[in-house]
């Protein structure tokens, strides 16, 4: 039997000729695409997340992996209602969540792979979310590079996108390109399994599950369609016009310019030259002149126009009317605007996005080299809210729900969250506003840290003020060193240190590159494939026993560390793979010794 990364491949190969894929359901028999699946999973933080059956990542075996390849053989396989939960929007609304069982996770990747490496050379280049090489940034990058000139921008929103998915159109889309008829029924058994809430069993007519590792590719399938729809029928029935027309004015001051020239008169010609670079090369109003660009992510897309806003409005309409009459979905009134690109701003991404317009500012050559240029903003409605996380009364403060943990894990829980907005705005034109987000942070650190240790924030910053070198020179930051035993570097941490200029190299990090089926298993899985309990020796029916973080192991008092909590310290690992009877021993607190005496009696008798 191929391995998963065969397998993988020649599906996305056919992808990328645009053959139909049949037979693929015989793929769900292969055990090494779910040894795959496991791999890509088990670091996820829902993996121990329990669902409806509380079944979890703990105690995945290779007697799992078989047991789900028996029943989908026998097409016996069901799928389990996912428990729903709530979690909180920016706007105060709450949005639907779904946690299934372990099995179906697992499952599911299955499933996500062979569809993500069959559709993925076929989806359009103008989408960019839930794409391997593809993300935030390459959008922006597309939306900046290409889309000088631009007049008016349509931000559309999908209202309720994923919930709203209908079933009938989703499944006829899949059967386009997908001809097996029992790969295609489990398909829609997953889509109709239903979910708990409080215990009670609802059904889903509509919409893909929450929370489903499925859920991505699926509404990427879904809504190519409106790609489409952009790519070969509204764009190239909006466009219109190799180039812009001449100026007028500009046309009729290059005439007096080159007549000064012919006469001679050096002083006219200048005063004209100067003169004519008021006026644009080109008519930005040419009637005969339009172009319409698009992108997309996930359910929010924008589309950037040159014409009238009248045009503009009918662009808008037309999405509309084939978003209710082809894919039966509906825009949001409220998101979805049409705005003007110098004037306003437009939101996509959490970023705000103008063309400039400025005469004043002029390269070395004398020419208007600003106009017209797409510039990326970072909002300041956005910093606003990042530093009311860390204010009370307009004035930083301290976060005593911390104060359990060590200085190495508050300084390290600043850091992410502050790098994490950095990196994703290096590309905003006004990245350097980030700076009153770093001193909110900076000094609610300080207060923290002087808090837990009930001292001033003067003896803090004696104690942890240090300088890091960048790229762009020193910057001075916090830092805390933990020394380790001999032989092993200390543990540091830095708050601060990261340079706040401008970077568009940082959008090449999503940069578009080909799909990559690795077969390489890491440490844990090739520990799996051994199948051999790691505490008494024992081997077959092996399962993995999981937890959380090492950082829990460290917590406990060093005399009560069972045998089973030593080995996973002195492994460095969050997995132990283990024998049925040593997993049970470790989850009722049992000591190990039981475990090997029924081991050592069935090997006598």
């Amino acid at each position: 039997m191929r391995d998963a990364a065969t397998v993988l491949a020649i599906i996305h190969e056919r992808g990328r000729q645009g053959l139909p894929l049949e037979d693929i359901y015989r793929q769900l028999y292969n055990p090494s695409l779910y040894i795959r699946a496991y791999e890509r999973l088990r670091h996820n933080h829902g993996a121990l997340t329990p669902g409806a059956t509380g079944e979890t990542v703990d105690g995945m075996s290779l007697k799992k992996i078989g047991r789900i390849i028996e029943t989908v053989r026998l097409e016996r396989y069901r799928w389990t209602p996912a428990r729903r939960i709530y979690i909180p929007k920016k706007n105060g609304k709450v949005r639907p969540l779904g946690m299934p069982c372990w099995s179906d996770k697992l499952l599911g990747e299955v499933m996500r792979s062979i569809l993500e490496a069959y559709y993925d050379p076929q989806f359009s280049t103008h989408s960019h979310g839930f794409r391997p090489g593809r993300g935030c940034h390459t959008a922006l990058a597309t939306v900046k590079r290409g889309w000088t000139g631009t007049k008016w921008f349509i931000e559309g929103d999908i209202s309720q996108c994923f919930d709203q998915l209908d079933h009938g159109v989703l499944m006829a889309i899949l059967a386009e390109r997908l001809h097996d008829n029992r790969f295609l029924r489990l398909i829609q058994q997953m889509l109709t399994a239903g979910y708990l809430e409080h215990w009670t069993w609802h059904a889903t007519h509509s919409g893909s599950p929450q929370g489903s590792v499925v859920s991505p590719i699926l509404s990427n399938v879904y809504l190519d369609r409106l790609d489409r729809y952009g790519e070969e029928i509204l764009i190239p029935q909006t466009n219109r016009g190799d180039k812009r027309r001449t100026h007028p004015l500009w046309k009729r001051a290059g005439g007096a310019l080159r007549r000064a020239r012919k006469k001679g008169d050096r002083d006219a010609a200048k005063r004209i030259a100067q003169q004519r670079r008021a006026f644009p090369s080109v008519d930005p109003d040419d009637p005969d002149f339009r172009r319409l660009t698009y992108v997309r992510y996930a359910d929010d897309f924008l589309l950037g126009f040159i014409g009238p806003k009248a045009e503009a409005q009918v662009i808008k309409e037309q999405l509309r009317a084939f978003l209710h009459d082809t894919l039966k979905l509906e825009l949001s009134e409220q998101k979805t605007l049409v705005t003007h690109a110098t004037t306003e701003v437009a939101r996509f991404l959490g970023y705000e996005i103008k063309a400039y317009h400025a005469d004043t500012k002029c390269g070395r050559d004398g020419r208007r080299n600003v106009n017209g240029k797409i510039g990326l903003m970072v909002p300041m409605t956005t910093i606003a809210a990042k530093r009311a996380q860390y204010m009370a009364k307009e004035h930083p403060i301290h976060r005593p729900e911390l104060f359990m943990e060590s200085d190495y894990s508050i300084m390290m829980r600043y850091q992410q969250e502050y790098r994490g907005m950095v990196q994703y705005y290096l590309p905003a034109q006004n990245v350097g506003c980030l700076n009153h987000l770093h001193h909110t942070m900076f000094v609610s650190l300080v207060k923290t840290l002087a808090g837990k240790h009930k001292t001033k924030c003067t003896a803090i910053l004696r104690k942890y003020i240090a300088h890091t070198q960048t790229d762009h020179g020193p910057r001075k930051c916090l830092r805390v060193t933990v020394p380790r035993a001999e032989g092993k570097p200390p543990l540091v941490a830095t708050f601060g240190g990261l340079s706040l200029r401008r970077q568009e190299g940082a959008l090449l990090e999503d940069s578009l590159r080909d799909l990559r089926f690795v077969s390489n298993h890491t440490d844990g899985v090739q520990r799996l494939l051994a199948d051999t309990c790691e505490l008494c020796g024992m081997q077959g029916d092996c399962e993995v026993h999981h937890i959380r973080k090492l950082a829990d192991l460290h917590r406990k008092d060093r005399r009560e560390k069972p045998e089973w909590m030593q080995r996973m310290i002195a492994l460095r690992r969050k997995t132990l793979v283990v024998c049925p009877a040593c997993h049970n021993d470790i989850h009722y607190g049992r000591p190990l010794n039981h475990a090997r005496e029924r081991i050592l009696e069935s090997r006598v008798r």
